[in-house]
Protein backbone atom coordinates (compact mmCIF):
# COMPACT_ATOMS: atom_id res chain seq x y z
CA UNK A 1 0.00 0.00 0.00
CA UNK A 2 2.73 2.30 0.39
CA UNK A 3 4.67 1.54 -3.13
CA UNK A 4 2.77 4.05 -4.96
CA UNK A 5 3.02 7.47 -2.67
CA UNK A 6 7.00 6.32 -2.81
CA UNK A 7 6.95 6.03 -6.41
CA UNK A 8 4.64 9.11 -6.57
CA UNK A 9 7.19 10.88 -5.06
CA UNK A 10 10.24 10.03 -7.31
CA UNK A 11 8.34 10.68 -10.11
CA UNK A 12 7.69 14.34 -8.55
CA UNK A 13 11.22 14.93 -7.14
CA UNK A 14 13.13 13.46 -10.80
CA UNK A 15 10.25 16.19 -12.54
CA UNK A 16 11.51 18.87 -10.50
CA UNK A 17 14.77 17.40 -11.25
CA UNK A 18 14.82 17.62 -14.87
CA UNK A 19 12.97 21.18 -14.69
CA UNK A 20 15.38 22.31 -13.10
CA UNK A 21 18.31 20.73 -14.41
CA UNK A 22 16.17 23.02 -17.44
CA UNK A 23 16.26 26.09 -15.90
CA UNK A 24 12.32 25.61 -15.81
CA UNK A 25 10.45 27.29 -12.29
CA UNK A 26 9.21 24.10 -9.94
CA UNK A 27 6.79 24.73 -7.19
CA UNK A 28 8.07 23.65 -4.13
CA UNK A 29 5.81 25.56 -1.93
CA UNK A 30 9.00 27.66 -0.49
CA UNK A 31 9.34 31.90 -1.10
CA UNK A 32 10.13 32.47 -4.30
CA UNK A 33 13.53 33.82 -5.22
CA UNK A 34 15.11 35.52 -7.85
CA UNK A 35 17.08 33.20 -9.84
CA UNK A 36 20.44 34.04 -10.58
CA UNK A 37 21.15 34.61 -14.62
CA UNK A 38 24.40 32.76 -15.60
CA UNK A 39 27.00 35.08 -17.83
CA UNK A 40 27.06 33.73 -21.44
CA UNK A 41 30.67 33.95 -23.28
CA UNK A 42 31.93 33.62 -27.15
CA UNK A 43 29.47 30.79 -27.72
CA UNK A 44 25.89 32.38 -26.59
CA UNK A 45 27.44 35.49 -28.84
CA UNK A 46 27.78 33.86 -31.79
CA UNK A 47 24.10 32.00 -31.05
CA UNK A 48 22.53 35.20 -30.26
CA UNK A 49 24.08 37.13 -33.38
CA UNK A 50 22.56 34.66 -35.92
CA UNK A 51 19.43 33.26 -34.13
CA UNK A 52 18.14 35.79 -31.91
CA UNK A 53 19.45 39.12 -32.32
CA UNK A 54 16.84 40.56 -30.30
CA UNK A 55 16.93 38.59 -27.49
CA UNK A 56 19.43 39.50 -24.39
CA UNK A 57 18.92 37.53 -21.14
CA UNK A 58 18.20 39.82 -18.19
CA UNK A 59 17.46 42.82 -20.22
CA UNK A 60 14.10 44.44 -21.31
CA UNK A 61 12.04 43.18 -18.09
CA UNK A 62 9.18 45.99 -18.45
CA UNK A 63 7.79 45.33 -14.87
CA UNK A 64 11.28 46.02 -13.59
CA UNK A 65 11.01 49.25 -11.01
CA UNK A 66 14.37 50.34 -9.96
CA UNK A 67 15.25 49.82 -6.10
CA UNK A 68 16.95 52.56 -3.73
CA UNK A 69 19.94 51.12 -3.98
CA UNK A 70 20.11 51.23 -8.03
CA UNK A 71 18.00 53.86 -8.87
CA UNK A 72 18.78 54.13 -12.34
CA UNK A 73 18.02 52.07 -15.33
CA UNK A 74 20.59 51.03 -17.02
CA UNK A 75 20.33 51.20 -21.05
CA UNK A 76 22.82 49.16 -23.20
CA UNK A 77 23.79 50.18 -26.86
CA UNK A 78 25.55 48.34 -29.31
CA UNK A 79 28.37 48.76 -31.71
CA UNK A 80 28.59 48.94 -35.49
CA UNK A 81 27.36 46.02 -37.70
CA UNK A 82 26.49 44.35 -34.06
CA UNK A 83 22.90 43.74 -32.33
CA UNK A 84 22.50 43.55 -28.36
CA UNK A 85 21.52 39.88 -28.73
CA UNK A 86 25.27 39.21 -29.31
CA UNK A 87 26.92 42.11 -27.58
CA UNK A 88 25.47 41.45 -23.89
CA UNK A 89 25.48 37.80 -22.96
CA UNK A 90 27.86 38.82 -20.32
CA UNK A 91 27.02 42.32 -18.56
CA UNK A 92 23.11 42.00 -18.51
CA UNK A 93 23.02 38.74 -16.26
CA UNK A 94 25.58 40.81 -14.30
CA UNK A 95 23.90 43.90 -14.03
CA UNK A 96 20.36 41.89 -13.23
CA UNK A 97 21.80 39.79 -10.82
CA UNK A 98 23.23 42.84 -8.93
CA UNK A 99 19.56 44.48 -9.09
CA UNK A 100 19.10 46.90 -11.97
CA UNK A 101 16.56 47.41 -14.51
CA UNK A 102 18.58 46.38 -17.85
CA UNK A 103 17.59 47.32 -21.06
CA UNK A 104 19.05 47.61 -24.61
CA UNK A 105 17.74 48.42 -28.10
CA UNK A 106 18.93 47.56 -31.54
CA UNK A 107 18.93 50.94 -33.75
CA UNK A 108 20.10 52.05 -37.71
CA UNK A 109 18.73 49.34 -39.04
CA UNK A 110 18.48 49.60 -42.80
CA UNK A 111 17.43 47.33 -45.56
CA UNK A 112 21.07 45.32 -44.88
CA UNK A 113 20.15 44.64 -41.26
CA UNK A 114 19.08 41.18 -42.17
CA UNK A 115 15.90 41.03 -39.86
CA UNK A 116 17.99 42.93 -37.25
CA UNK A 117 21.32 41.14 -36.88
CA UNK A 118 23.13 44.18 -38.56
CA UNK A 119 22.61 47.35 -36.54
CA UNK A 120 24.68 50.53 -36.44
CA UNK A 121 24.27 51.09 -40.67
CA UNK A 122 22.02 53.87 -40.49
CA UNK A 123 23.95 58.10 -39.45
CA UNK A 124 24.71 57.91 -36.33
CA UNK A 125 22.32 61.48 -35.83
CA UNK A 126 19.56 59.82 -37.15
CA UNK A 127 20.14 56.74 -35.08
CA UNK A 128 20.38 59.22 -31.59
CA UNK A 129 17.39 60.94 -32.56
CA UNK A 130 14.75 58.66 -34.13
CA UNK A 131 15.62 55.29 -31.96
CA UNK A 132 17.81 56.32 -28.98
CA UNK A 133 15.77 59.48 -27.60
CA UNK A 134 12.74 57.51 -28.17
CA UNK A 135 14.01 54.55 -26.10
CA UNK A 136 15.36 56.45 -23.34
CA UNK A 137 11.52 58.19 -22.91
CA UNK A 138 10.35 54.64 -22.90
CA UNK A 139 12.63 53.34 -20.26
CA UNK A 140 11.65 56.67 -18.21
CA UNK A 141 8.15 56.69 -18.61
CA UNK A 142 8.10 52.27 -17.60
CA UNK A 143 10.43 52.65 -14.77
CA UNK A 144 9.54 55.89 -13.26
CA UNK A 145 12.72 56.62 -13.37
CA UNK A 146 14.29 60.20 -13.35
CA UNK A 147 17.54 59.59 -14.53
CA UNK A 148 19.75 56.31 -17.00
CA UNK A 149 23.04 55.36 -16.88
CA UNK A 150 24.48 53.96 -20.29
CA UNK A 151 27.09 51.61 -21.08
CA UNK A 152 27.64 51.82 -25.15
CA UNK A 153 30.39 49.98 -27.08
CA UNK A 154 32.51 51.53 -29.96
CA UNK A 155 29.12 52.94 -32.04
CA UNK A 156 27.15 52.58 -29.76
CA UNK A 157 29.13 55.00 -27.47
CA UNK A 158 28.41 57.86 -29.67
CA UNK A 159 25.11 57.28 -30.42
CA UNK A 160 24.22 58.48 -26.64
CA UNK A 161 26.77 61.50 -27.11
CA UNK A 162 25.20 63.12 -29.54
CA UNK A 163 21.94 62.75 -27.42
CA UNK A 164 24.00 64.26 -24.38
CA UNK A 165 25.87 66.88 -26.44
CA UNK A 166 23.16 68.08 -28.98
CA UNK A 167 20.05 66.66 -27.46
CA UNK A 168 19.75 68.07 -24.13
CA UNK A 169 20.76 64.45 -22.52
CA UNK A 170 23.62 65.74 -20.12
CA UNK A 171 20.69 66.04 -17.58
CA UNK A 172 19.02 62.92 -18.37
CA UNK A 173 22.17 60.57 -18.01
CA UNK A 174 23.72 59.94 -14.35
CA UNK A 175 26.58 57.43 -15.69
CA UNK A 176 27.98 57.22 -19.13
CA UNK A 177 30.23 54.34 -19.57
CA UNK A 178 31.78 54.14 -23.04
CA UNK A 179 33.74 51.02 -24.14
CA UNK A 180 36.21 52.16 -27.04
CA UNK A 181 33.55 54.81 -28.22
CA UNK A 182 34.07 56.04 -31.43
CA UNK A 183 32.84 59.16 -30.42
CA UNK A 184 35.78 61.07 -31.71
CA UNK A 185 36.38 59.62 -35.32
CA UNK A 186 38.68 57.16 -36.16
CA UNK A 187 41.58 56.74 -38.49
CA UNK A 188 40.36 53.23 -39.39
CA UNK A 189 44.45 52.23 -39.33
CA UNK A 190 45.01 54.56 -41.67
CA UNK A 191 42.46 53.76 -44.28
CA UNK A 192 40.17 57.51 -43.69
CA UNK A 193 43.90 59.24 -44.10
CA UNK A 194 44.71 57.87 -47.22
CA UNK A 195 41.25 58.37 -48.05
CA UNK A 196 42.00 61.86 -47.59
CA UNK A 197 45.22 61.86 -49.71
CA UNK A 198 43.47 61.11 -52.72
CA UNK A 199 40.50 63.02 -52.24
CA UNK A 200 38.54 59.61 -52.50
CA UNK A 201 36.14 60.17 -49.19
CA UNK A 202 33.36 61.86 -50.99
CA UNK A 203 33.15 58.30 -53.15
CA UNK A 204 33.94 56.11 -50.24
CA UNK A 205 30.15 58.23 -48.36
CA UNK A 206 28.02 57.95 -51.31
CA UNK A 207 28.89 54.13 -51.62
CA UNK A 208 27.73 53.95 -47.80
CA UNK A 209 25.02 55.65 -48.71
CA UNK A 210 24.01 53.67 -51.40
CA UNK A 211 24.75 50.32 -49.98
CA UNK A 212 22.72 52.18 -46.49
CA UNK A 213 25.53 51.73 -44.67
CA UNK A 214 26.59 55.53 -43.28
CA UNK A 215 26.87 54.82 -39.79
CA UNK A 216 30.11 53.19 -40.62
CA UNK A 217 31.79 56.58 -42.66
CA UNK A 218 30.22 58.89 -40.06
CA UNK A 219 32.95 57.21 -37.67
CA UNK A 220 35.46 58.49 -39.81
CA UNK A 221 37.48 61.32 -37.87
CA UNK A 222 37.00 63.70 -41.18
CA UNK A 223 33.27 63.10 -41.27
CA UNK A 224 30.69 66.19 -41.06
CA UNK A 225 29.39 64.01 -38.05
CA UNK A 226 32.61 64.13 -35.92
CA UNK A 227 33.17 67.28 -36.36
CA UNK A 228 29.91 68.61 -35.40
CA UNK A 229 29.91 66.26 -32.28
CA UNK A 230 33.42 67.27 -31.31
CA UNK A 231 34.58 70.56 -33.57
CA UNK A 232 37.93 71.48 -33.86
CA UNK A 233 39.54 67.82 -32.11
CA UNK A 234 37.88 69.04 -29.32
CA UNK A 235 37.44 65.83 -26.62
CA UNK A 236 35.42 68.45 -24.22
CA UNK A 237 31.73 67.12 -22.61
CA UNK A 238 29.23 68.82 -20.94
CA UNK A 239 28.75 68.61 -16.96
CA UNK A 240 26.10 66.70 -15.19
CA UNK A 241 27.19 62.70 -16.14
CA UNK A 242 29.81 61.11 -14.79
CA UNK A 243 31.66 59.57 -17.79
CA UNK A 244 34.06 56.62 -18.16
CA UNK A 245 35.77 55.51 -21.15
CA UNK A 246 37.66 52.06 -21.28
CA UNK A 247 40.21 52.05 -23.89
CA UNK A 248 42.43 49.02 -24.75
CA UNK A 249 46.09 49.44 -26.52
CA UNK A 250 45.24 46.89 -28.75
CA UNK A 251 42.23 48.16 -30.70
CA UNK A 252 42.57 48.02 -34.47
CA UNK A 253 39.05 49.81 -35.12
CA UNK A 254 38.91 52.83 -33.23
CA UNK A 255 42.19 54.27 -33.79
CA UNK A 256 44.58 55.84 -32.22
CA UNK A 257 42.96 54.53 -29.18
CA UNK A 258 44.22 57.10 -27.25
CA UNK A 259 41.70 59.65 -29.09
CA UNK A 260 38.67 58.13 -28.02
CA UNK A 261 39.22 60.02 -24.26
CA UNK A 262 36.87 62.78 -23.13
CA UNK A 263 37.63 65.42 -20.82
CA UNK A 264 35.54 67.75 -18.97
CA UNK A 265 34.20 67.98 -15.12
CA UNK A 266 33.67 63.90 -13.50
CA UNK A 267 35.40 61.99 -16.85
CA UNK A 268 37.83 59.22 -16.07
CA UNK A 269 39.96 57.99 -19.02
CA UNK A 270 40.83 54.17 -18.90
CA UNK A 271 43.35 52.34 -20.66
CA UNK A 272 42.75 48.64 -19.88
CA UNK A 273 46.89 47.49 -19.89
CA UNK A 274 47.33 50.20 -17.85
CA UNK A 275 45.29 47.96 -15.37
CA UNK A 276 46.31 44.66 -16.52
CA UNK A 277 49.61 44.75 -18.30
CA UNK A 278 48.58 41.31 -19.81
CA UNK A 279 45.32 41.69 -21.17
CA UNK A 280 45.60 41.92 -24.98
CA UNK A 281 41.86 42.47 -25.57
CA UNK A 282 41.09 44.32 -28.47
CA UNK A 283 37.95 46.53 -29.84
CA UNK A 284 35.40 43.57 -31.20
CA UNK A 285 35.69 41.23 -27.87
CA UNK A 286 35.87 44.13 -25.24
CA UNK A 287 32.63 43.20 -24.06
CA UNK A 288 33.77 39.84 -22.97
CA UNK A 289 36.60 41.33 -21.18
CA UNK A 290 35.83 40.50 -17.39
CA UNK A 291 38.33 43.13 -16.13
CA UNK A 292 36.60 45.64 -18.41
CA UNK A 293 33.35 44.67 -16.78
CA UNK A 294 34.29 45.06 -13.61
CA UNK A 295 35.47 48.92 -14.06
CA UNK A 296 31.90 49.57 -15.37
CA UNK A 297 29.98 48.23 -12.83
CA UNK A 298 32.70 50.11 -10.55
CA UNK A 299 31.80 53.55 -12.30
CA UNK A 300 27.79 52.88 -12.00
CA UNK A 301 28.28 52.31 -8.41
CA UNK A 302 30.00 55.52 -7.83
CA UNK A 303 33.02 53.51 -7.04
CA UNK A 304 36.87 55.02 -7.13
CA UNK A 305 38.23 56.17 -10.05
CA UNK A 306 42.18 54.08 -8.90
CA UNK A 307 39.70 51.01 -8.59
CA UNK A 308 42.19 47.98 -9.54
CA UNK A 309 40.11 44.99 -11.58
CA UNK A 310 41.14 41.61 -10.92
CA UNK A 311 43.38 40.95 -13.82
CA UNK A 312 41.39 37.75 -15.05
CA UNK A 313 38.75 36.43 -17.22
CA UNK A 314 40.15 38.14 -20.21
CA UNK A 315 38.31 38.33 -23.70
CA UNK A 316 38.48 34.81 -25.69
CA UNK A 317 40.23 35.98 -28.66
CA UNK A 318 42.68 38.73 -27.98
CA UNK A 319 43.42 41.54 -30.61
CA UNK A 320 40.22 41.39 -32.27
Amino acid sequence: MQLLPRVSRRVRLGGAAVAAAAGLAVSTGAPAQAATLSEGGLAETGYRYVFEPGVTRGANDWTCKPSAAHPNPVILVPGTFANHGASFVKIAPRLKNAGYCVYTLNYGKTALSLNGRIGGLGHIQQSAENDFAPFVDKVRASTGAAKIDVIGHSQGGSVPMWYIKKMGGANVIDHYVGWAPSSRGTSLNGIVTLGDTFAAMGWVSNVAELIQAPGATDQAYTSDYTKALFPNGSNDVPAGPKYTVISTKQDRVVTPYYNQKLSGPNVTNITLQDKCGWDQTGHAFLFLDDPTLQMTMNALANGPTNFQPTCTGFAPIPFA
